[in-house]
Order: structure tokens, then C-alpha cells, then sequence
């Protein structure tokens, strides 16, 4: 088959994705990944085919400007699809308003750079399949334009399917001249422009690929998941020479994840605090610290590590608890064994995945915004001495690899797909 993966430029986002990608690959498909030109070289670093298409826009440079649009996104959940988490908030107008407002601001500068020449190539190409992320909406009107069965793959809690079922719901509630869905329209203009009928799958996929097992996701009613195990993929990784042998003391690793530097402007807690605070502990700290944060820790107490960055997919089996921001990537990456878990947790889906954790009994979890050293200390002590975290966590790693792997669904997919494609004419 010819499978096409279509990715906005966020490279934490792409990374979920490499794993199947590399299962279809080696299963002996042809696979191409298409994004904006400037994105191509996070691609081939990945050992995949690129397909530079259209403009390079950088969508945290195009919402530099928006300081509004911002600060929501980094605060919980981009309105509308903070609905899935406040029920009080599913309410007609907020959904219907909120989505005309994240078309605007958000789905369709991400998209319009490549929407244009993805049509394009997929109409040369022919893809069998094209795989794309939530919120790169350009892969289903390629799909469409072009007659492939197309799929979402998933990379955290389904906010955003979970939404869309809930305003379809409530849109049935409302009197014909009423359902404005200002989604569907967009859909509808570029089924003008290419010659295919917008139906609902464009929003959810014909099938939606699920990396993470029942105790930590919400499906959305009425949609079709395939679950598949979580395999990290974090891209350049050096196992440092300190991580080689086993540690002698219980290991605790501590990161707030990259993108709080990378992409925003710092820490949502003060790691100095937080080091501070477990100085005297008996414990080899690992702290995941980038060189722009490092002068704000003062003294390094004498059992901790500070390291800009290491592959937590070598460091968590090492580690006796760890503490992190409950990104779905690091959290899902632990979870494959038997580490209990503290999330200090922020925005977006963080929140949700740190509840279901706690919920599950594999960890603890503390709003940032309540996060200070001592409480800190406090869970930490509390993982490393009770041994129902351990046991939970051990439940949980046992869940998720009981899952199939990224090559064990990849026959799974090749039925889906020409199902779909059948159905298509």
C-alpha cells in the first residue's frame, strides 16, 4: 500500500506518529510524511520520507502576535474543546461560537499553508491510506480529494472527538435554521473546490488509532478506535555513561518536559524549590534541566544530576519514582513499567491524564498551581514507600503491553483500509 501521514510542523506532535509509521514501513508499505518545507529535516531525522509541501508558517510564530490566544493555549484546554473536561461548559452557544472562533484562530492557519499542494500530491500519488494527527485537518480533505481511506492517530486524550460528538448532539437539539456548524461549512468549500461530498469522517477519521490503553483515555461515543501500545520515539538519543550501570541509591527523575523552554517561557514550578526539597533525601535526583534554567537552581545539592535532556524512554525503567508534567508522551513512556509516577500537572490534556493516573493508583498528582517543594517531597516519599503505587503501576505497564504493538496492528490497518476504500468506489 501507499500510505501518507500528513503532520503540522510541532515536532513533539510528529513524534507520536513515527512509530506506525515505521511499522507500515518495515510491514513493507511505501510511507511518506508531508509538512511544511522547514520540517522536512525533523522527518528525515526520524529515518523517513519527507514530502515538503506548501509555506512555512510556524504556528507559535503566527500567534506570537495573539497574546490572548496564547496564554489560552497555554492554560488548560484551547476553547472550545475545554468542554470535554467542564461539562457546565457543553452548552450550544459556547460550542457553536467556540468552534467558529478555533477555525478562525486556530484549525485554519494551521492548515491553509499545505492544504493546497497536499491535494495536489495526493492526487498524483494515489495514497492507499493517509494517517493524520487531530488537529491537521488537511489530511482528511486530501483524503477525500483523492479517494483514500484515511485514519486519526491520536496523541493524548481524544478532547477534540469527544467535543465534536458532544455539538453534534446538541445540534440535533436545535431547530433546522439553527445548526450553524461552522466546521462542516469549511469542509464543505474545499468538497466545492475538489469534487467530494464533507461528511462526518472527516472530523474523526474513518477510524481513529489510539496509543494508550483504557485506563488512561476517554473515548468519545459513537467513534471507531483501534488501540494500540505507546512505543517512545524521542528523537537523537545518547544513553550518557552515568546511566549505564544500575544506580545504587533509589532513582527519582524530575522534568517539566521541553516545551516549557522551547515554546514557552519558562517553568510552571520553580525547580529550585522543588531540588531544594529533596537534597536530603537518600535518592539519586535526576533533573531534566535546559541551559537557559540552569543558573536559576543555585547550588546543586550533592545527590542530584542536572542534565539538559536524556532519553527518558532509558532513564524511567531505572528510576524508583519519577516526577514530570504529565505530558502524554513522558507519563505514557513510564507507564511501560513498573514506576509510580507524580504529576505536577498544567495545561491542555495534562490535567485529565494526571486524574486518571491518581485514579488508577499508579501515581499522585498536584495543579501546578498548588505545587510547591514541600508537597513535592511529600508525594515523592509517599511513591518511594508505599508499595500500593508500585504494585498499580506494575498493573498498568501490564495493560498497556498487552496492547498490540505498532507491527502487530499494522494487518489490522491493511483490512481497514480497503474496507474503507471499497466502500469509497
Amino acid at each position: 500500500m501507499r500510505i501518507l501521514f500528513a503532520v503540522n510542523p510541532e515536532k513533539t506532535i510528529f513524534q507520536y506518529l513515527v512509530p506506525l509509521a515505521w511499522a507500515l514501513r518495515t510491514a513493507g508499505h511505501d510511507v511518506r510524511v508531508a509538512s511544511q518545507p522547514a520540517f522536512a529535516g525533523v522527518i528525515t531525522q526520524a529515518g523517513l520520507t519527507a514530502v515538503p509541501l506548501g509555506a512555512d508558517r510556524n504556528p507559535w510564530r503566527v500567534t506570537a502576535h495573539q497574546p490572548e490566544v496564547r496564554a489560552r493555549m497555554r492554560v488548560g484546554i484551547l476553547e472550545p474543546y475545554d468542554a470535554f473536561d467542564h461539562p457546565e461548559k457543553a452548552t450550544w452557544d459556547y460550542l457553536s461560537n467556540g468552534l467558529a472562533g478555533a477555525l478562525n484562530s486556530w484549525h485554519k492557519p494551521q492548515n491553509f499553508p499545505i492544504v493546497g499542494e497536499l491535494v495536489e500530491f495526493a492526487r498524483a500519488w494515489r495514497p492507499d491510506l493517509v494517517v493524520w494527527e487531530p488537529m491537521t485537518f488537511a489530511g482528511p480533505i486530501a483524503a477525500k480529494a483523492c479517494g483514500a481511506a484515511h485514519a486519526r492517530l491520536l496523541f493524548g486524550i481524544d478532547v477534540f472527538g469527544g467535543v465534536r460528538q458532544t455539538f453534534r448532539a446538541l445540534a440535533a437539539e436545535q431547530p433546522a435554521d439553527q445548526r450553524t456548524d461552522p466546521l462542516m461549512e469549511w469542509f464543505e468549500g474545499y468538497g466545492r473546490r475538489y469534487g467530494f461530498t464533507a461528511t462526518e469522517d472527516m472530523f474523526v477519521g474513518h477510524f481513529t488509532v489510539d496509543q494508550f490503553p483504557a485506563s488512561l483515555q476517554d473515548e468519545a461515543p459513537g467513534l471507531r478506535y483501534e488501540r494500540m501500545q505507546y512505543v517512545p520515539y524521542g528523537g537523537v538519543a545518547v544513553v550518557p555513561e552515568w546511566l549505564r550501570t544500575p544506580p545504587e541509591r533509589p532513582r527519582v527523575a524530575l522534568t517539566m518536559g521541553l516545551s516549557a523552554t522551547e515554546i514557552y517561557n519558562g517553568y510552571t514550578i520553580s525547580m529550585r524549590e522543588v531540588v531544594a526539597a529533596l537534597a536530603d533525601l537518600d535518592i539519586h535526583l535526576v533533573a531534566t534541566v535546559a541551559d537557559s534554567e540552569r543558573e536559576h537552581l543555585g547550588t546543586i545539592p550533592a545527590n542530584t544530576t542536572v542534565v539538559p535532556y536524556v532519553p527518558w524512554h532509558a532513564l524511567a525503567p531505572t528510576c524508583s519514582a519519577v516526577v514530570h508534567h504529565a505530558g502524554a508522551a513522558t507519563l505514557a513512556t513510564t507507564a511501560r513499567h513498573p514506576v509510580p509516577q507524580l504529576s505536577v500537572h498544567y495545561h491542555f490534556d495534562q490535567p485529565i491524564l494526571a486524574r486518571k493516573l491518581a485514579d488508577h493508583g499508579a501515581g499522585l498528582e498536584i495543579p501546578t498551581a498548588e505545587a510547591t517543594g514541600e508537597k513535592v517531597r511529600a508525594a515523592v516519599l509517599r511513591l518511594l514507600s508505599e508499595e500500593s503505587f508500585r504494585r498499580r503501576a506494575a498493573d498498568l505497564r501490564d495493560e498497556i503491553l498487552a496492547l498490540p504493538t505498532p507491527n502487530e496492528l499494522v494487518p489490522r490497518l491493511e483490512r481497514l483500509t480497503a474496507e474503507h476504500r471499497e466502500a469509497a468506489g
